[in-house]
C-alpha cells in the first residue's frame, strides 16, 4: 500500500476506532452457546424464513428456473403457517421474469445484483446502466459491489463517489452495498468499509458481507463487526442501516446464532426483514425441516421439501 493510502487509513481509523480482534472472537463464540427453548425457537425459525433472500446467481439460470424460485418464495411449504420469504435475488436479465412470476401485489421483493457483480470490474457507466435497467424492469432492491481496489489503495473518495452514483441511479429502490469481506482481509478494514458505505446510504439501505462467490463469506465474526459499525453509526447519526450476511449460512442453527447477535447488539428494532436479511437459499429448507421437527417431533426426509436454487 502506498504511503498516501496508509495515511488515509490512519486518519479513518482515528475517526471510527479499530476492532479488538481477540475480544470480538470471544464475544461471537458466546453466541453459539445460547440455549433457545421450544416456543422461542419456533418463533426464531419462522422469523428467519421471513428474512431469506432466496437466490439464484448462475450462468445457467433460465426464466423457468426463476419462476420456480418465485413460487418457492411465495409458498415455501404446504404448511400455510410458514411465512413467505423476504425476496428473490437474481441477475438483472432475470428481473422481468421474476416480476412476471411474482406479480405486482406481493410482499416478496425482487433484488438484483448489479454493477458487474461479483468483481465489479467494468466502467462505471456500464455499471450504472445495469442498475438503471434492473430498476426499469421491476427490481425493488439493488445489490452492488464496492470498488475493493480503490478502498484497499486508500482511495476512499473514489469508492464513495461510486456508491453515491449507484445510490442516485437507484432512485427510490433500496440499495445493498456488498463489501466482499474476504477481500478486505481484516476486521479493521471491514469496519472502515462499513462506515464509508453507510455515509453514502439512506435510512433502510443495507450493507452486505459478501457476494457468495469467494471462499470466505458471512461468519459470526464479520457479521458482528458490521453490526457494531451499524450501532455506532446509528448512535452518531440517527440513521438506521440494515445488514445482509450472505454466503455460507446453510443451517437453521447458524441462522439462530446470527439472530441472537442481532438482538444482543442492535435490539428488537432490527429483528425484521426491513433491517436484516440472509443471502441464502439452501438455508430455507433446513429452516423448514427444523420447524417441522418442532411441530411433529420427527425429522422429515430432505425430499419432503421442494428444491430451491442453491447458488449462494
Amino acid at each position: 500500500m502506498a504511503f498516501s493510502g496508509q495515511a488515509a487509513f490512519r486518519r479513518l481509523f482515528s475517526e471510527i476506532g479499530t476492532v479488538d480482534y481477540v475480544g470480538m472472537e470471544e464475544r461471537v463464540a458466546k453466541f453459539a452457546t445460547r440455549s433457545i427453548k421450544k416456543g422461542s425457537k419456533v418463533w426464531g425459525l419462522k422469523l428467519a424464513v421471513t428474512m431469506v433472500d432466496l437466490t439464484t446467481l448462475e450462468g445457467k439460470d433460465t426464466p423457468g428456473k426463476v419462476e420456480s424460485l418465485c413460487q418457492k418464495a411465495l409458498r415455501p411449504h404446504d404448511d400455510l403457517d410458514i411465512p413467505q420469504v423476504a425476496a428473490v435475488c437474481v441477475y438483472p436479465s432475470m428481473v422481468r421474469h421474476a416480476r412476471r412470476a411474482l406479480g405486482e401485489d406481493t410482499a416478496v421483493r425482487i433484488a438484483s445484483v448489479a454493477t458487474a457483480f461479483p468483481a465489479g470490474q467494468a466502467p462505471l457507466r456500464t455499471r450504472l446502466a445495469e442498475v438503471k435497467a434492473a430498476v426499469a424492469d421491476g427490481a425493488d432492491e439493488i445489490d452492488m459491489v464496492i470498488n475493493r481496489g480503490a478502498f484497499l489503495a486508500g482511495e476512499f473518495q473514489l469508492a464513495q463517489d461510486e456508491i453515491a452514483a449507484v445510490r442516485d441511479a437507484c432512485g427510490a429502490t433500496t440499495l445493498k452495498v456488498i463489501l466482499e469481506v474476504s477481500e478486505l482481509e481484516t476486521y479493521d478494514n471491514i469496519r472502515a468499509a462499513s462506515f464509508l458505505a453507510m455515509r453514502m446510504l439512506q435510512s433502510g439501505d443495507f450493507i452486505k458481507t459478501s457476494t457468495g462467490k469467494t471462499t470466505l463469506n458471512a461468519t459470526l465474526g464479520n457479521n458482528q463487526v458490521m453490526l457494531e459499525a451499524i450501532r455506532d453509526f446509528y448512535l452518531d447519526t440517527g440513521t438506521p442501516i440494515a445488514l445482509k450476511p450472505a454466503g455460507g449460512i446453510r443451517t437453521a442453527k447458524q441462522a439462530l446464532q446470527f439472530l441472537i447477535a442481532v438482538k444482543e447488539t442492535l435490539g428488537d428494532d432490527w429483528l425484521n426483514n426491513t433491517r436484516y436479511r440472509f443471502g441464502a437459499s439452501s438455508l430455507l429448507n433446513d429452516l423448514l425441516r427444523q420447524i417441522e421437527k418442532e411441530k411433529s417431533g420427527a425429522y422429515q426426509a430432505p425430499y419432503y421439501f421442494s428444491e430451491a436454487a442453491e447458488s449462494y
